[in-house]
This record gives structure tokens, C-alpha cells and sequence, in this order.
């Protein structure tokens, strides 16, 4: 699914425009980031777990030369699956 195909389908299960409904996905999406660009969870209960998790620096390959290489550490965004969610699915 794409984001057209998403703002589509809550403008229509709403009853709000696509415009109104493009505003609030660009809101949920922009008010997740921020939240995890602070370092904080974005929990929904029954659905899932937004968080920041941090990758230590390591050592990786080139693999067109196979030479070694430095992967600097960084911070990776995660989402674990809430227990309805994944009830949900496997139905």
C-alpha cells in the first residue's frame, strides 16, 4: 500500500477529504519522528511499539573490492508488533 492508497482509504472510511486526511497522516508521521529524534517510545496499546535502538560501530566489506571497511555506529528506528496486531495477522 502506498501513502496515496493510504489517504485515500482514511478520507473514505472517515468521511473527511483526501486533503484533511494527507494533513493528518503528515501529522501522525511528523509527530512519531519527532518524538523518536528525542529518544522516547511512541507506544499504541494493542497495535505496537515505535523506538530508537542503538547499532554498535563495526566491521564490515566493500564486496565489489573486499576490502575492509568501518560502519560507524548509528541509531536505527523500530517497531515490535503489539499482541492484537499480531493475532490479527495470523488469522
Amino acid at each position: 500500500m502506498t501513502k496515496e492508497e493510504m489517504i485515500g482509504m482514511m478520507a473514505q472510511k472517515s468521511g473527511i477529504t483526501k486533503r484533511q486526511a494527507a494533513a493528518a497522516l503528515e501529522t501522525f508521521i511528523g509527530n512519531i519522528t519527532t518524538q523518536l529524534k528525542k529518544g522516547k517510545k511512541v507506544s499504541f496499546a494493542g497495535f505496537g511499539t515505535f523506538s530508537v535502538s542503538q547499532r554498535k560501530a563495526r566491521k564490515g566489506r566493500n564486496p565489489q573490492t573486499g576490502a575492509t571497511i568501518s560502519i560507524p555506529a548509528t541509531k536505527v528506528p523500530v517497531f515490535r508488533a503489539g499482541k492484537n496486531l499480531k493475532l490479527a495477522i495470523r488469522k
